[in-house]
C-alpha cells in the first residue's frame, strides 16, 4: 500500500490546516508538513529499488465488477518528479508560513495547496490513463483555487478565471488523445502504452492522438500560442507562483511529453510541432521578459522561455536531448524556485515590485541579494552553476538534428540568441534591483526577512552550487535513471563535467553571454523600440473574447427561448422527426421475426377507449375538471393494460398512483381556473395536429418493431434466482428490494427530498379561493355531505387492512411497501376529504415530516445491518420457520427495508396532499382575511 499512501498522505493533509489553524500560524505550518514529509520519506524508501533498475508497480481493486482499479507506477520519471514535488513543496510551506499576512487565511491557503501537491503527486505515479486524466483536471481546479485566493482582486480573479479555462479546454483535448491511445493499444494501462509505441504510431489516429496530446501538454506548459495565461496567474501570492513555476503545473505538461515520449515520439509530425513550438516559446518569452518591470512578471516570461527550451529540447531526434531536457527540468526548477521565493522577500519587505522603483537593494537587504543574484546567474547559465551544465547540453544537441533539413542551422543560431536574451533579463534582474543607484518613491523601508523565510532559498541556491560544480557526484545517477524511464532502452553515453574542453557548445555559450551583456547595455535602444508597439493586455482580450461568446450564445438562445413551451415542445418533436423518420420509413426492414401478440374483442374495446379518452382531454383540455376526469380514464385502462399482460405489480401501482395523482390535481385545480379561453389559431392546431399524428406514426413504428424483434433481456436471471438468492417469488418486490436495493434507497431518499422541497414552497402560501364556480354558482353550504363523512369513516379499517395484507404479501406475491404506503395515504387522505383538517386534526396529530425520516433511517440501518455479517451493504437475509397452529412461514430482512419504503410513501404523499388540503381551510380562510 506503499504508493497509495504516497498519493493519500498529502490528499488527507487538505483537512489539517483547516483543523489546526486556530492553535497558531506555527503549529499550522508544522502540521501541514507531517504528511507530505512522511510522503517523501516514503518515496525515499523506494529509491534505492529504483536506482537498481527496477520498477515499482501497484494495483488495487477499486470496483472489480466493472473492471475498475487504482494502479500506480515509480520509475525514475516518477522518482524525479516526486523528489521535486514533495521536496519544494516543503520548501513553499515553511516560505509560505513566513511570507502570509496574519489577514491571510493560512487554513485555507495551505489546504488549496496541499491539495495542488497532491493532484501533482497523482498525476505522476498514475499507471492509468483515465486515473491520470483525472488528477490532471484536479491541478487545473486546484490552480484555480491558489491563483484566485487574493479573490478581493480583479487581477486574481481573472487570472483564475483564464488559467482554468485554458487549461481545462486542454484537459478536454488530452481526454480525447488518451481515449484514442487507449483504443488503438486496447487498454489505458500506462504500461501496456509505453510497449506499444510502434503500434501507436503506425495507427491512422495517431496524428490526431499525437495532436490532441500535445494540446493538453501545451496548454498546461504555456507554450505558444497559449502562453498567456502565466503572466496573469502571478496575482496568486508568490509561494504559490514559486511553486507553480517550479515543480507544479506548468510542469505537468513537460512531464506528461516526457511520460508519452516512448510511445509518441520519433516521428516527422512530432518533432516538426514540438521543436517548432519549444522554439518559438523560447524566443517569445526571452524576448518579453527582457521588457517586464514587474519582477514576478520578468521571472513569468523566463518560465515560458525556459519551458519552451526543454520542449525544444523533446522535439529534436536525439536520445541525448532527452537527456538535456530531463536535465533542464531539474535545473529549472531548482533556480526558479529560489528566484521567486527571493522575488516575494523583495516585494515583502519593500513593498513593491517595480523595478522603476527597486534600485540599490544591495546596501539594505545584501543577504537577501547575494542569493538571488546567484539564482539568476544559474538561470542565465553562468559557468559554476548548474543552468549552465543544461544549457551547454542543449546548444550541443541543437548542433545535432536535423529537423529542417538543410535550414537546420537555424535552430542553433535562434537558440543562441535566445540564450542571449535570457543573459540579458538576468542581468537586468540583478542590475536593476540590486545596484543601479537609490530606490525611488518605495512604500517602506527594505530590510532583511526573518531568518526562516530565508531557508527554503539558501537550500535552493545552495543546490545550484552543488549540481554546477560537482554534477557527476550530486546529480547523475538521479538523471540517468529518469532518462532511462524515457528511452526505455538505454541511457546514452554523456558526460556531466564542468569543463569539455574548447568546443562549438562553449562558443555558443560564451556568445550567448557576450551577446546577452550587449543587449542589456543597449536596452534603451530596445525599450525605444518596443515602445512603438502596442502592448496588448491578454487579461482584457481574454475577458473580452468570453464576453462574445456568452453575447453571441446569448443571441441564439433569444432566438429559441421566448417563453412558449409550446415552441419548446415543438421543436423538440421536429428534431425528433427529422432525425428518427427517415430510418423508420421502410416498414419491412424494421420488422422482425417475431409474430404480432394475439388480439381479442376485449382488448380493442380497451385500446379504442383509451385512445378516445386521451384525444378527449386534448379536445376539452381547456375544461380542466372535464379534461381530468378523462385522462383518469387513460390512467385506468393503461392500469388494466398491465394487467392484461401479466404485471399486476405495475397494475396495482399505476392504480395506486392514479388515484393520489387525481387527488393533487383536484386539489391544485381548486385554486385555478375551471376553463381557459382558446389560445391557438386554426393554423396552429392544423401545424399541431400533423406533427402530433407523425410523432404517433413514429411511435407506432418503434413499438411495432419492438414487439416483432427477439430481444435478449436480463428477465431470466431475475426469475432464476429471486427464490434462491431473494427469498421472495415476487420478481419485482425482490429486484427492488434486494438485486437494486441501491436505486430504492437512492429512490425514496430523492422522495423524500421533494416532499420536504414541496412542503416549504406551499407552508406559507397565501392563495384567495373562489366561492363560486365558472358560471357564476356559488358552492354548496355543505361541502361534506354526511353521507361521505359515514362510508369514508367505514372504509378506513377495510383500507388499512388491504394495506396490511398487500404490504405483508409484497415478497411473494402482488404488492410490497410502495403500493401499500399509496394505499394507506389514499385512505387518510380520504378522511381528510370527508371531515376536514378541523376534524382530522386533533385525531390524526402526526408529523409527517418525521415519518419521511423514519422509513429512510429504517431502510438504511436495514441495509447497514448486513455489514454486521460480513456481506455487502442491502444484502437480504431470509429464513423459515414454524410456529404451532400457524405453520411454516418465512422471515426476511427486507420486510424491513420494504417497511422503511413504506413509510417513507406514506409520509411524502401526506405531507404534500395534507398541506395541500390546508390551503382551503377555514383556518387559512381566516388568515387570509385578518392579512
Amino acid at each position: 500500500m506503499n504508493l497509495l499512501w504516497v498519493v493519500l498522505l498529502p490528499l488527507l493533509g487538505t483537512l489539517v490546516p483547516l483543523l489546526t489553524e486556530r492553535f497558531g500560524r506555527n503549529i499550522c505550518a508544522f502540521s501541514v508538513a507531517l504528511l507530505p514529509a512522511w510522503s517523501l520519506i516514503l518515496v525515499l524508501m523506494h529509491a534505492p529499488d529504483i536506482f537498481n533498475g527496477e520498477f515499482i508497480r501497484q494495483t488495487i481493486e477499486w470496483i472489480p465488477s466493472m473492471g475498475l482499479e487504482l494502479a500506480f507506477r515509480i520509475d525514475g520519471l516518477s522518482l524525479l518528479f516526486l523528489l521535486l514535488i514533495l521536496g519544494i513543496g516543503l520548501l513553499v510551506i515553511l516560505y509560505a508560513r513566513y511570507y502570509l499576512s496574519p489577514k491571510d487565511s493560512m487554513g485555507r491557503f495551505y489546504a488549496y495547496l496541499i491539495l495542488f501537491m497532491s493532484a501533482m503527486v497523482g498525476i505522476v505515479l498514475s499507471n492509468n490513463l483515465i486515473q491520470l486524466w483525472m488528477f490532471w483536471e484536479l491541478t487545473s481546479i486546484s490552480s484555480f483555487l491558489l491563483i484566485s485566493f487574493w479573490s478581493h482582486t480583479t487581477e486574481a480573479r481573472k487570472g483564475a478565471r483564464m488559467a482554468l479555462t485554458v487549461t481545462g479546454a486542454g484537459g478536454l483535448a488530452l481526454l480525447g488523445g488518451l481515449l484514442l491511445i487507449g483504443n488503438i493499444v486496447g487498454s489505458y494501462d500506462l504500461d501496456t502504452v509505453l510497449a506499444s509505441g510502434d503500434l501507436i504510431r503506425s495507427h491512422g489516429y495517431y496524428p490526431i492522438a499525437l495532436i490532441l496530446v500535445l494540446l493538453g501538454a501545451f496548454t498546461k506548459s504555456a507554450q505558444f500560442p497559449f502562453h498567456f495565461w502565466l503572466p496573469h496567474a502571478m496575482a496568486a501570492p508568490t509561494p504559490v507562483s514559486a511553486y507553480l513555476h517550479s515543480a507544479t503545473m506548468v510542469k505537468a505538461g513537460i512531464f506528461l511529453m516526457a511520460r508519452f515520449y516512448p510511445a509518441l515520439a520519433g516521428t516527422d509530425l512530432w518533432f516538426i510541432v514540438v521543436s517548432l513550438t519549444g522554439l518559438t516559446t523560447l524566443l517569445l518569452g526571452a524576448y518579453i521578459a527582457l521588457f517586464k518591470h514587474d519582477l514576478k512578471g520578468l521571472l513569468a516570461y523566463s518560465t515560458i522561455s525556459h519551458l519552451g527550451l526543454i520542449t525544444l529540447l523533446l522535439g529534436l531526434n536525439s536520445d541525448l536531448a532527452a537527456v538535456a531536457a530531463v536535465f533542464h527540468i531539474i535545473n529549472h526548477a531548482i533556480f526558479k524556485a529560489s528566484l521567486f521565493m527571493a522575488a516575494g522577500i523583495i516585494d515583502h519587505e519593500s513593498g513593491s515590485r517595480d523595478m522603476r522603483k527597486l534600485n540599490g537593494l544591495w546596501k539594505y537587504m545584501p543577504y537577501t541579494a547575494t542569493l538571488a543574484i546567484v539564482a539568476a546567474l544559474s538561470m542565465a547559465g553562468v559557468p559554476l552553476l548548474n543552468g549552465f551544465l543544461s544549457k551547454e547540453m542543449f546548444f550541443a544537441e541543437t548542433l545535432n538534428q536535423s529537423v529542417l533539413g538543410s535550414l537546420s542551422w537555424v535552430i542553433p543560431m535562434l537558440a543562441t540568441i535566445g540564450a542571449a536574451f535570457s543573459v540579458a533579463y538576468s542581468l537586468r534582474f540583478i542590475h536593476d534591483v540590486f545596484f543601479n543607484g537609490q530606490p525611488i518613491g518605495l512604500p517602506k523601508t527594505p530590510k532583511e526577512p526573518p531568518r526562516y523565510v530565508r531557508i527554503p532559498v539558501e537550500v535552493l541556491v545552495a543546490l545550484c552550487l552543488l549540481v554546477g560544480i560537482f554534477p557527476a557526484f550530486v546529480i547523475e545517477d538521479l538523471l540517468n535513471i529518469a532518462s532511462l524511464a524515457m528511452l526505455i532502452d538505454y541511457v546514452p553515453v554523456h558526460n556531466l563535467a564542468i569543463w569539455h574542453g574548447f568546443n562549438i557548445p562553449l562558443l555558443m555559450s560564451l556568445l550567448a553571454m557576450v551577446g546577452g551583456i550587449i543587449i542589456y547595455y543597449n536596452r534603451r535602444h530596445l525599450f525605444e523600440f518596443q515602445s512603438h508597439f502596442h502592448q496588448p493586455d491578454a487579461k482584457y482580450i481574454f475577458e473580452g473574447a468570453v464576453q462574445a461568446v456568452v453575447n453571441y450564445c446569448q443571441r441564439i438562445i433569444k432566438m429559441f427561448e421566448n417563453g412558449s413551451l409550446q415552441r419548446y415542445v415543438f421543436l423538440l418533436l421536429i428534431s425528433t422527426l427529422v432525425m428518427a423518420s427517415y430510418p423508420l420509413l421502410d416498414l419491412t426492414k424494421n420488422a422482425g421475426s417475431l409474430p404480432l401478440t394475439p388480439y381479442n374483442g376485449a382488448a380493442i374495446i380497451g385500446a379504442l377507449l383509451m385512445v378516445l379518452s386521451a384525444v378527449a382531454t386534448v379536445i376539452w383540455h381547456r375544461r380542466r375538471f372535464l379534461a381530468l376526469i378523462y385522462l383518469s380514464v387513460v390512467g385506468l385502462f393503461v392500469s388494466l393494460a398491465f394487467a392484461l399482460f401479466s404485471a399486476p405489480d405495475l397494475a396495482l401501482t399505476q392504480l395506486s398512483v392514479e388515484i393520489v395523482t387525481i387527488i393533487l390535481l383536484l386539489l391544485a385545480l381548486f385554486f385555478l381556473p375551471q376553463s381557459t379561453q382558446k389560445e391557438s389559431t386554426n393554423r396552429r392546431l392544423s401545424v399541431d395536429l400533423l406533427v402530433s399524428g407523425l410523432i404517433g406514426c413514429v411511435m407506432g413504428t418503434i413499438c411495432y418493431a419492438m414487439l416483432t424483434t427477439p430481444l435478449n433481456t436480463i428477465s431470466d436471471f431475475f426469475i432464476t434466482n429471486s427464490k434462491t438468492g431473494g427469498g421472495g417469488t415476487n420478481v419485482v418486490n425482490v429486484i427492488l428490494v434486494d438485486f437494486r436495493g441501491f436505486d430504492t434507497l437512492g429512490e425514496i431518499v430523492v422522495l423524500g427530498i421533494a416532499a420536504l422541497g414541496i412542503f416549504k414552497l406551499i407552508a406559507k402560501m397565501r392563495i384567495s379561493m373562489s366561492t363560486r364556480d365558472d358560471k357564476g354558482r356559488a358552492w354548496s353550504n355543505d361541502p361534506r355531505p354526511m353521507m361521505l363523512e359515514m362510508v369514508s369513516q367505514s372504509l378506513l379499517p377495510l383500507a388499512l387492512l388491504v394495506s396490511a395484507y398487500i404490504f405483508l404479501r409484497g415478497h411473494n406475491m402482488p404488492g410490497g411497501g410502495f403500493i401499500a404506503g399509496l394505499i394507506t395515504a389514499v385512505a387518510i387522505i380520504q378522511q381528510y376529504i370527508a371531515h376536514g383538517v378541523q376534524w382530522i386534526k386533533p385525531r390524526v396529530n402526526i408529523d409527517y415530516q418525521w415519518v419521511i425520516a423514519s422509513g429512510i433511517l429504517i431502510a438504511t440501518v436495514t441495509g447497514l445491518g448486513s455489514w454486521i455479517f460480513g456481506e455487502p451493504f442491502l444484502s437480504t437475509w431470509f429464513d423459515y420457520f414454524e410456529l404451532p397452529w400457524v405453520g411454516k412461514f418465512e422471515l426476511a430482512s427486507a420486510l424491513l427495508f420494504d417497511l422503511g419504503v413504506y413509510l417513507t410513501v406514506v409520509g411524502a404523499v401526506m405531507l404534500i396532499l395534507a398541506n395541500l388540503g390546508r390551503l382551503t381551510t377555514s383556518e387559512r380562510v381566516d388568515v387570509q382575511e385578518n392579512d
